[in-house]
């Protein structure tokens, strides 16, 4: 016979048996897992990194966009470059989880470090939005693109956006390992697929039969002329804007230095091969989409969709049954990379939040691992904020990026400041070089974070900016909390757990008399106090009377019960008075029992009201005053009677 809770059964049968403690080690990735669990985020970010920074650029110098997009394009791959270095020196110094965030810490204090925490942690909440709402896009965009049988579905990117990161939960809580077999497969299809059309590319490029896209069609994005951008002086403004967006195609190159948990030993070399195999792939794949837009003059559209890279899909595969094969392989792979990409933050943030926990600026129940040994609680928390901060932007991907990229730069920011100090306390090989790139890493993403603040400021940024300053004092708060109470608990007086009374008493609290109250008394004489006393408030005195004779009455107990007049019907008060007279002398403690009988159905649970918490908390403040509350099992005692049997007191 089962002791499970229904509650637990359903977790069961939801997520899976249980794994115990031991079974950690086998929850951890291998490289090419880890590849395409943890790289997925910052791979798919090549989905829309390049689309963004043309959004910027075709509003204000038109066709010339497509020019300008390749100078800006090098110059996010020379900040890869930057911060590949700058994250391989991470993982290979610091092998535990929290990447920029034990950086800061360990090179500037708990304090400081709290920055990086808050800036990693919004990230990844934003991240969860962004990529889903990008993936929903690929999708739209290829019924869009496949047939006019399929147009008019964007009013389903909110619902389908909403059951991914429901889904993506979901996964996350059945465990690590199972988790990454889930995400790992779309990471190695989408690089195939960017792969067959850039090959495409190339050979009808060679051949001179690579298609244009149409600048004119419905709905794309108004083209400028090349003239009003110069002319105004808005040409340094844009370029700075296009980069900051373009930038975009970076976030998620932290994410393997804060799951390097994850990782099998040696964690260090395996996360560094890991991050390299990444910031390849990356660079192959933002330049690869940034110069097929260069040559093909792919567009975005105003309300997102069909997106940049499924225009570039469609005119090098062309029209026939083969091109809408290759379109739908192209988009398919796009959509779930983009939906595993946000996959990610469901293992980076989980780790991230628990490690802040352990130095107590977040809620300590961030730190328990979970009926599968992830940590839940943090899947949880990031699953309802993304759910909050989708609905509201209405998983819109260009409002979204608004708020994407201060964070992750933040991050990068902290991650290179921490290192150059590191560096500059040890006399070490490569010292010099190793300074100059993480400084440059740290003075390169500082640079961007003012660029995305001052260029997105009015399309959302301000939220981010507002949220870092109260971000960061939520935490310090919460760690001055964690500090002030473990400096008033562990002062130890010594010879502390003496007693200093030299009676004790214990009251148990009855409301009537039943199989709960009787449990509590005898629960009462086996403390061995000097004396046990039934008290019952009269709030209603004709029930106290009719009470006092059933008491008189029954042979089930040899204490007695007192009446304690409480004409005001303020209990709580009243016992408080009671337990203070009784305790008056200084000499005397006293032990209050509080029956409590539980129900395990809903309706039991909603006709009886437990007031036991509420005693406990009126009561806790006097001195030499101990409460205990009583659980009773009511309805097991239901079961029980109707079985026949004797009634039950444990």
């Amino acid at each position: 016979m089962t002791l499970d809770r229904p509650a637990y059964r359903v977790k069961r049968r939801l997520l899976g048996k249980p794994l115990t403690t031991e079974h950690i080690s086998d929850e951890k990735l291998g490289n090419r897992t880890a590849l395409g669990v943890l790289a997925s985020d910052c791979i798919s970010s090549s989905a829309y990194g390049s689309e963004e920074m043309l959004r910027v650029l075709v509003p204000v110098v038109g066709a010339a966009a497509f020019t300008l997009i390749m100078p800006v394009t090098g110059a996010i791959l020379l900040v890869l470059m930057l911060l590949t270095l700058c994250y391989s020196d991470v993982v290979t110094i610091y092998t535990r989880a929290g990447g920029s965030y034990v950086v800061a810490r360990e090179n500037f204090g708990p304090n400081v470090a709290q920055i990086a925490a808050v800036a990693l942690l919004v990230d990844y909440i934003v991240t969860v939005a962004v990529q889903v709402s990008a993936g929903t896009n690929a999708l739209i965009s290829l019924a869009h693109l496949a047939g006019d049988n399929w147009t008019g579905l964007d009013h389903l990117q909110l619902p389908v956006s909403v059951a991914v990161i429901v889904l993506l939960a979901y996964g996350n809580l059945r465990g690590i390992r199972e988790a990454g077999r889930m995400f790992a497969l779309p990471a190695y299809l989408f690089m195939a697929a960017i792969g067959l059309v850039l090959l495409a590319a190339a050979v009808r490029g060679l051949t001179g039969e690579l298609p244009h896209a149409d600048l004119l069609a419905e709905g794309v994005v108004p083209l400028g002329t090349p003239g009003d951008g110069w002319l105004y002086g808005a040409s340094l403004f844009i370029v700075l804007r296009s980069f900051a967006n373009g930038g975009s195609s970076l976030t998620g190159l932290e994410a393997i230095s804060n799951g390097i948990s994850a990782f099998r030993e040696p964690q260090g070399r395996n996360a560094r091969r890991t991050l390299v195999a990444m910031s390849c792939v990356l660079a192959v794949l933002v330049l690869g989409v940034s110069t097929l837009a260069h040559f093909t003059h792919a567009v975005p559209y105003t309300d997102g969709t069909p997106t940049v890279i499924a225009q570039e899909a469609r005119l090098v595969f062309g029209e026939g049954p083969l091109g809408t094969a290759g379109l739908v392989f192209v988009q398919l792979s796009t959509a779930l990379i983009l939906y595993t990409g946000a996959n990610t933050p469901f293992t980076g943030f989980p780790f991230l939040a628990s490690f802040v926990a352990q130095d107590r600026f977040l809620p300590r129940l961030l730190t328990r691992r979970g009926h599968r040994l992830a940590f839940s609680n943090g899947i949880i928390a990031l699953t309802v904020v993304s759910l909050a901060l989708l609905l509201v932007t209405g998983a819109s991907v260009d409002k979204l990026v608004a708020l994407y990229a201060i964070g992750v730069f933040t991050a990068f920011t902290m991650a290179g400041a921490g290192l150059t100090a590191y560096h500059l306390r040890r006399r070490e090989r490569l010292r010099r070089l190793k300074i100059t790139v993480n400084a440059l890493a740290a003075v390169i993403s500082a640079a961007v974070v003012l660029i995305f603040a001052v260029t997105k400021f009015t399309e959302g940024a301000w939220l981010v900016v507002v949220i870092f300053p109260l971000g960061v004092w939520a935490l310090t708060r919460i760690n001055r909390e964690y500090r002030h109470e473990a400096a008033a608990l562990e002062r130890l007086p010594m010879g502390a757990d003496r007693p200093r009374a030299r009676r004790h008493q214990v009251f148990v609290l009855v409301e009537t008399l039943d199989l709960a109250s009787l449990k509590a008394l005898r629960y009462a004489h086996e403390l061995r106090p000097d004396a046990v006393r039934a008290v019952h408030f009269a709030i209603d005195e004709a029930y106290a009377r009719r009470l006092s004779a059933f008491w008189e009455r029954t042979s089930a107990t040899s204490v007695a019960l007192e009446l304690v007049a409480c004409p005001d019907r303020r209990l709580r008060h009243a016992m408080r008075e009671l337990a203070a007279r009784t305790t008056a002398d200084g000499e005397t403690s006293l032990t209050v029992l509080v029956p409590r009988r539980m129900y395990a159905n809903a309706l039991g649970k909603l006709l009886h009201r437990g007031t036991g918490e509420k005693m406990a908390r009126a009561l806790g403040q006097l001195p030499h005053v101990a409460v205990t509350i009583l659980p009773f099992d009511a309805s097991r005692a239901l079961r029980v009677l109707e079985s026949g049997q004797a009634p039950p007191l444990d």
